[in-house]
């Protein structure tokens, strides 16, 4: 009886699909007509498309001719828009005239050829075009029915259960029967179904809704025969679920790239679907990368992006979960299986498939950067890089025991990524990730990372040696780092001339990584005193820079026109330099790094590259660095107190004269940049180098950071002052923008340092500093008197040079000091060799401000009338301001008697005299006729 249901059941249940499919196909087809009648009407206003007869496929016109009752033309649509990945085009149909005169619509005429045809105009529809009608009755209602479907196979097993109709076995056979109706029915109504339908609705196709549904049914039935009745042992479920994956990613070859992703879940889910005593991960990894070189394959193909890069992510999630949740990890498998990703990505798809050695490096670069994420090779790339990266950096963490050390599988990961990114010119993602995570997995090693923080919490500072020499460690950073380099190196060699960008990109990692990873090797694992092993392989790696650089320049890889030859030669200076570091020491790397520098610039000589004199440029900032980091250069105990003759005058004096000559032997380098850097570099560490001469000689030769004298501090701003004249004068004869710009910018400092220490902080009237024993040659005379007769120099040279108003500030900077030194001499004459505020004043000292300020007034007046300078002018009737302010505000409360009367008539005479010389001033300017000019005293000329 039992029996006779099933067979009855199973009966309607043919019957009602077999007629459902035939009512779906009869309402395709009648979409499908009034879909093309539409279109048809819709462009009757416009030219038709065209269609050329040069390629197309020979097979859609056998198709044709073999099946006679087919309409012809949805067949050649069918094949057009398979092989163009297209809809098919508008065709129109023939008309006939009647007896009657009435037109009618005749079948559309088709001429066959046996040449190929390509479709050559745009789509006719759009999806986003796509009425509400159509979204809802031939898309939704299709993905509604498959999940209708699906479920109802589920509720009818949940139903059989509840009522206790069938067994376990019969029920689960009629599930898994179920879904192999669903799959055989996908494909009976694929090969009937109407081809207009499939190209209008092709995402929402109903052959891939039945499979999909019926793989689901499948894959529920042979799960709940091991899982949960323990019918089949783990073994045999296993190999029934990835029998059944397999077979739902090769009929996504027919039904599409969401049947695809079915398929790659159901496959990657497939071990953690069965339960076993103990993990085999030879077993699962073995059968993940069988997965994704099948799914490589597929994608291959059809030429799908998405569920590739699907496929990479899920392997690299399984390996991760299996790092994380493994007591004893097996490496061997895992590394295999990431290394076989590696090949399907660089072998199967998307393969060499960027090589063409037509494509242009603007397509190469449109290929592997441009597109979207998701809709092209980038997508692919990344998606296998993050999936090689991850698990290689989670290796580094592993604390239980493993089969393999796991720095080498790390190394080797990357390694096989780089190399794999080297054999494609469009490649740009795998190449640069697998860089930057060498790099990060060498800063984040766990050993690393300890001693980092050990080192930045260590209160004494000190600079011992962080580790005992590690020597696997080191070779596998040094080692990988000459991987990058070779890989690099042979990049440029057999695909620089076509690839241009990528070349400059290989050049960066081939110079970049050794370097760094030599650098992170030696910060952990170096001996700072002087370590051999990292110093000759920095000289190597510098050595194979330079040679392939001038490969480079001699054709030997094919001509670059580009940036990749410059970088090289920065990464053998970089590496050379990382050389003098690791191996020598103090003054010697001072001046080693500067003749390092020197000699690059020589080399201009020689060889016309841009990139050479910016070489002395970094060496000149990194001998500044060196300064900045420790002044002395050999530590404050070692540096002698000679005055002058000490370490200090080789380790300032030579890198400044180098820079210098380097200056000089670039005058008549096209790099304006380059010339202006060195320049402003030479100028800068001459002062330098003097002005840490006399610190070191007036501080007993001792070089701390206690404020200076204003002895010490005077000679800095002359210093400061005559490098400003020095750099106009070379501005005149050698025009720079470096020399008048920093004549100025060395001008302005000068004023900084005369308003906040000479006037202010190291003033003695307010320190309290002696200022010596002699009345005029004393600390007055040199902080003040030639400072200010500096300045005033400086602003007569500068006249016509240099803007007005910088003129202007040199002058009243000058005046300014002038002023300071009578006012200070004349506290001095009163107060004696200690002149601090402290000490108050006297009358005559009070009466004696006003007369010698009434002099300077006076004089500067004089000199303004004299040079026609309007600012010595503006600066005298300030100083006689300030004058007639003390006699009305000081005099008039503190002196007494005869000074008191003395101080108002002298400066009422003082007052009536200026008044006249002014009037002779604007009398002689008013006879003066008009020449054009600028009247005398109206402005100061610049």
């Amino acid at each position: 009886m039992l029996l006779t249901l099933m067979i009855i059941q199973f009966v309607i249940l043919v019957s009602i699909i077999r007629g459902t499919g035939k009512r779906v196909s009869s309402l395709e087809q009648e979409v499908g007509t009034l879909r093309e009648r539409l279109l048809k009407l819709d462009q009757t206003d416009k030219a038709p498309p065209t269609i050329s007869t040069e390629a197309a496929s020979d097979d859609a016109a056998q198709n044709v001719l073999a099946e006679p009752d087919r309409p012809m033309a949805p067949a050649i649509s069918e094949a057009i828009a398979e092989e163009a990945d297209l809809e098919p085009p508008v065709i129109a149909a023939r008309e006939e005239t009647t007896a009657d005169g009435v037109s009618e619509a005749a079948e559309p005429a088709i001429t066959l050829s046996t040449e190929p045809v390509l479709l050559t105009a745009p789509r006719t529809a759009s999806a986003s075009q796509d009425s509400l009608e159509n979204l809802l009755g031939a898309r939704w209602a299709v993905w509604a029915g498959g999940l209708a479907l699906a479920l109802g196979g589920i509720f009818l097993v949940r139903y059989s259960i509840e009522s206790g109709l069938l067994g376990p076995g019969v029920r689960l056979s009629l599930a898994a029967f179920f879904g192999l109706i669903l799959i055989g029915g996908a494909e009976l109504i694929r090969r009937k179904a109407l081809p207009k339908a499939a190209a209008l609705y092709e995402n929402a196709m109903i052959p891939g809704i039945l499979t999909a549904a019926g793989a689901v049914s499948i894959f529920g039935s042979i799960y709940a025969a091991h899982g949960i009745y323990e019918f089949i042992g783990p073994t045999p479920a296993f190999l029934l679920l990835a029998l059944t994956a397999f077979a739902v990613l090769g009929l996504s070859l027919l039904h599409g790239q969401a049947l695809a992703g079915l398929g790659l879940a159901g496959s990657m889910i497939t071990p953690a679907l069965i339960a076993s005593t103990g993990p085999r991960p030879w077993t699962l990894f073995g059968f993940l990368a069988v997965v994704q070189v099948a799914t490589s394959a597929a994608s291959r193909i059809r030429g799908w992006h998405l569920v590739p890069g699907l496929a990479h992510l899920a392997l690299g999630f399984w390996v991760i979960a299996y790092l994380a949740f493994s007591d004893y990890t097996e490496l061997t498998p895992v590394a295999l299986a990431l290394i076989a990703m590696i090949a399907s990505w660089a072998l199967v798809w998307p393969g060499r498939i960027r090589e063409d050695d037509g494509a242009t490096d603007q397509a190469v670069i449109v290929d592997s950067v441009s597109r979207q994420l998701g809709r092209g090779p980038i997508w692919l790339d990344i998606s296998m890089a993050i999936a090689i990266l991850l698990p290689a950096l989670a290796m580094l963490g592993l604390d239980g025991d493993t089969d393999l050390f796991p720095s080498y599988v790390f190394a080797t990961l990357i390694a096989t990524l780089a190399a794999a990114g080297s054999q494609n010119k469009g490649a740009i993602w795998p190449s640069m990730l697998a860089g930057f995570g060498a790099v990060i997995g060498a800063l984040f090693d766990g050993s690393m990372v300890t001693q980092l923080v050990n080192d930045l919490i260590d209160a004494q500072g000190s600079s011992a040696v962080l580790t005992d020499f590690d020597g696997p460690l080191v070779l596998v950073l040094l080692g990988l780092g000459a991987i990058f380099l070779m890989l690099g190196v042979a990049f440029l060699a057999r695909s620089g001339r076509q690839a241009p960008v990528m070349a400059t990109v290989w050049a960066s990692l081939a110079a970049a990584m050794p370097i760094l990873l030599a650098t992170i090797s030696f910060l952990f694992y170096g001996i700072y005193a002087f370590d051999l092993t990292h110093g000759l392989y920095a000289v190597g790696v510098g050595a194979a820079l330079i040679v392939a650089a001038e490969l480079l320049h001699r054709g030997r890889f094919g001509m670059i026109d580009g940036p990749a030859r410059d970088i090289l030669v920065s990464g053998g200076f970089a590496a050379f330099a990382l050389a003098l570091h690791v191996m020598t020491d103090g003054l010697v790397t001072t001046l080693a790094l500067a003749v390092l520098g020197f000699g690059f610039l020589m080399a201009t000589r020689l060889r016309s590259w841009a990139s050479l004199p910016w070489m002395m440029v970094a060496a000149l900032a990194g001998v500044m660095l060196r300064i900045g980091s420790d002044p002395t250069l050999v530590g404050p105990d070692a540096l002698s107190r000679t005055p002058f003759f000490n370490q200090l005058l080789p380790g300032y004096g030579i890198p400044a004269l180098l820079a210098i000559i380097a200056a000089y032997e670039l005058r008549n380098w096209p790099g304006e940049r380059v010339r202006n850097a060195l320049q402003g570099i030479a100028a800068l560490m001459s002062l330098l180098t003097i002005a840490i001469l006399v610190r070191h000689a007036m501080n007993g030769g001792v070089l701390d950071s206690s404020t200076p004298t204003l002895g010490e501090q005077s000679i800095y701003t002359l210093l400061v002052i005559g490098m400003s004249g020095i750099l106009m004068t070379l501005d005149r004869k050698s025009p720079s923008h470096v020399f008048r710009y920093g004549s100025m910018i060395a001008g302005g400092l000068s004023i900084v340092q005369i308003l906040s220490l000479h006037l202010g902080g190291l003033n003695p009237y307010f320190s309290g500093e002696s200022t010596g024993e002699w009345p005029l040659v004393n600390l007055l005379l040199i902080g003040y008197l030639i400072p200010g007769l500096s300045y005033a120099g400086l602003a007569v040279y500068a006249r016509g040079k240099r803007p007005l108003p910088y003129v202007t500030m040199l002058a009243l900077s000058g005046a300014t000091l002038g002023f300071s030194w009578v006012t200070l001499s004349v506290r001095r004459f009163w107060q004696g060799e200690y002149i601090a505020y402290w000490k108050g004043f006297e009358q005559a000292e009070t009466y004696s401000y006003s007369v010698a300020w009434l002099v300077i007034g006076v004089g500067l007046l004089v000199l303004g009338s004299r040079f026609d300078a309007r600012s010595l002018r503006i600066t005298s009737a300030v100083i006689v301001m300030l004058s007639v302010a003390k006699a009305f505000l000081v005099d008039m409360s503190h002196l007494e008697g005869v000074l008191r009367a003395l101080s108002f008539i002298g400066l009422g005479f003082v007052l009536i005299g200026i008044g006249l010389f002014y009037q002779r001033i604007l009398a002689r300017k008013s006879s003066t006729p008009d020449d054009g000019r600028d009247a005398p005293g109206e402005v100061l000329e610049g």
